[in-house]
């Protein structure tokens, strides 16, 4: 199936692994134009020249307020257009209420939860019919997971405030979707197993409870990222897309 992503222009978030990059990878092989960001030059670097093409590296910090406009304005500007953003941020620290502190819950808030909606909001005003905006949140957004309690408490006000920005802008024809991932087989998910003292263990605990027992590669959820995004999905908004083997069994 063509997905319709031909020359069209997406600025990832967080892209310089994981999900994010996974994302990147699979709207640049379908035909896209992609900025990716990062914290640092020599990562971003990377990222864009391993995928190629007309990929291209920006440094930005999604807590910085300025980032946003900055991003915005240079894809108009390379590219003469943008069609989407997929926003992907590192995991906040692990911890529970007891232990993470205020300056990390501070922080965690101005990257993971205000920054994604200032990049949401700054990329709705410029995005045209047909736009989408996409978020990278969790399955914490339906359940806590334990051991996540920022993640826990920031992940879900965001799915809230997507679904309200679906609402608000699908009249000028621009979606919004949120992916859910489970346990997919990332840097982030194999320290959270470390982190249990016995990661082989972990893993084959996680892996029993999933229907399709195994964790998620990277490809899997970036292909799913990639239709959500796509023209081939333009009848699909206001979603919150389960990318967890069916962890997750209700609606």
């Amino acid at each position: 199936m063509d997905l319709g992503l031909q020359d069209r222009v997406y600025l990832v978030t967080g892209a310089t692994r994981g999900l994010g990059f996974a994302a990147a990878r699979e709207l640049a092989a379908d035909g896209a134009k992609v900025i990716v960001t990062g914290r640092s030059e020599e990562t971003v670097a990377e990222a864009a020249g391993r995928l190629g093409g007309d990929a291209f590296g920006m440094v930005a910090d999604n807590a910085d307020p300025a980032a946003a406009d900055r991003l915005v304005t240079a894809a108009h500007e390379r590219y003469g257009r943008l069609d989407g953003v997929l926003i992907s941020v590192g995991g906040p620290p692990a911890g529970s209420h007891e232990t993470v502190t205020d300056d990390q819950w501070q922080s965690a808030f101005e990257t993971v939860f205000l920054g994604a909606v200032r990049l949401a909001r700054t990329a709705a005003a410029r995005l045209g019919e047909g736009g989408v905006i996409g978020f990278v949140l969790s399955g914490s957004v339906h359940e806590p997971i334990p051991g996540l309690t920022v993640s826990n408490g920031l992940r879900p006000g965001l799915a809230g405030f997507a679904k309200s920005l679906a609402d608000e802008v699908g009249p000028r024809g621009i979606r919004v979707v949120g992916l859910l991932p489970g346990r997919i087989d990332t840097d982030r998910v194999r320290s959270l197993d470390a982190m249990t003292g016995d990661a082989d263990a972990a893993r084959k605990r996680s892996s029993a409870a999933i229907p399709l027992r195994r964790y998620g590669t990277p490809e899997e959820f970036g292909r799913a990222a990639a239709f959500l995004l796509s023209p081939a999905a333009s009848y699909v908004t206001g979603v919150m897309l389960q990318i967890d083997g069916g962890a997750r069994r209700g609606f």
